[in-house]
């Protein structure tokens, strides 16, 4: 059978990266007569390892491929796999150049509705739409299905079967023990749970005897990460301390993630485990919750304001006290704890 080669396009941000592995992941499963190149930052490339009949091509867009003519040069480099079509999941300029390049020399071009106009009506402050959109999976394989590929997505969890790095096994010497990742930090500020009422969290998840790993972030969150380390029991800093591919693998050997509307959530979707997710001015309804994650895991306070926002750049509008400060500590306890006892 003649196999077609897909040029997938998505760039960024983190998490929405992630959850096109989960969708590529069912798409080459049920179609055996395709290939995929999937493009995108050298960095995310450990969330496409695992997947059969799959290339990663590398996008440098502050370097090699920064302007028109690093676009073009990006274009020729592709054109050599002799694709079949053009998958843009990205949908922004760098993307849209790309997908003009391959239309002008006869390629087949697909692109993602991201459904604009109604997340508009979702977030804004008059006659608000509290309605749950389409996921952004499904809009990924959309793109697929315009293509005339079959796929139905399972929106089921599949737990891989990982390595523990070796720097890590030593936290894993005690068998029985429940393992809670905790991802606190976000790209924007009001997607955080705020880090006071975290600790009250970590504090008396420790207390119970869970064995706690802090993920995500740089210098500034490893230093947080490493006060609760020093401050409390069975707790342990990660940050700075693995590769993403090592990063996957211990997420991999979790019994549930606490995370906030972010690449934490989406890091632990993919690799079956699941999340306890904590959302402020952004909102599930918008397509973003986790693959395979579930709403009743999502906690969240009803507001006439909420949400406001779709990528949590904007500030809560829910008043004095902010839809993050009205959550109260004990809530995400008692769901961390229903979690682990009753799956």
């Amino acid at each position: 059978m003649p196999t077609k080669k897909i040029i997938v396009l998505r760039f960024s941000a983190m998490g929405d990266v992630a959850m096109v592995a989960s969708v590529l992941k069912e798409l080459i499963e049920q179609n055996a007569d395709i290939e995929i190149v999937m493009v995108s930052r050298k960095a995310f490339a450990p969330f496409f390892s695992t997947i059969d009949r799959l290339s990663f091509h590398t996008i440098d867009p502050k370097g090699e491929h920064k302007g028109f003519w690093g676009l073009y040069k990006l274009f020729k480099a592709l054109r050599h796999y002799q694709p079949y079509a053009v998958a843009d999941l990205h949908d922004n300029i760098r993307s849209r150049v790309i997908s003009a390049f391959f239309r002008l020399s006869g390629t087949i071009i697909k692109r993602i509705d991201k459904g604009r106009a109604e997340k508009k009506a979702l977030t804004r402050q008059n006659h608000k739409q509290l309605v749950q959109l389409k996921p952004t999976v499904e809009r990924y394989a959309d793109v697929f299905r315009a293509l005339n590929f079959k796929i139905r997505l399972s929106h089921q969890l599949q737990n891989r079967q990982t390595p523990v790095p070796p720097n890590a096994k030593h936290w894993f010497d005690v068998p029985g023990v429940k393992r809670i990742g905790i991802a606190p930090f976000a790209q924007h500020i009001y997607k955080v749970y705020p880090l006071t009422r975290m600790e009250e969290v970590i504090a008396a998840l420790s207390k119970l005897g869970y064995e706690i790993f802090i993920f995500g972030g740089g210098k500034k969150e490893a230093e947080t990460a490493l006060q609760w380390e020093h401050k409390f029991g069975r707790v342990h800093n990660t940050i700075g301390l693995f590769s993403l591919t090592e990063e996957l693998n211990l997420i991999a050997h979790l019994d549930v993630m606490l995370s906030m509307d972010s690449s934490g959530m989406h890091m632990a979707s993919l690799m079956g485990v699941p999340v306890v997710s904590i959302w402020g001015p952004t909102h599930p309804y918008a397509g973003f919750l986790g693959y395979g994650q579930s709403m009743d895991d999502c906690i969240q306070i009803d507001h006439p304001n909420r949400p406001n926002s779709i990528y949590g750049n904007k500030p809560c509008l829910c008043g004095v006290e902010t839809c993050m400060d009205l959550i109260e500590p004990e809530v995400v306890i008692q769901k961390i704890k229903s979690k682990l006892e009753n799956g």
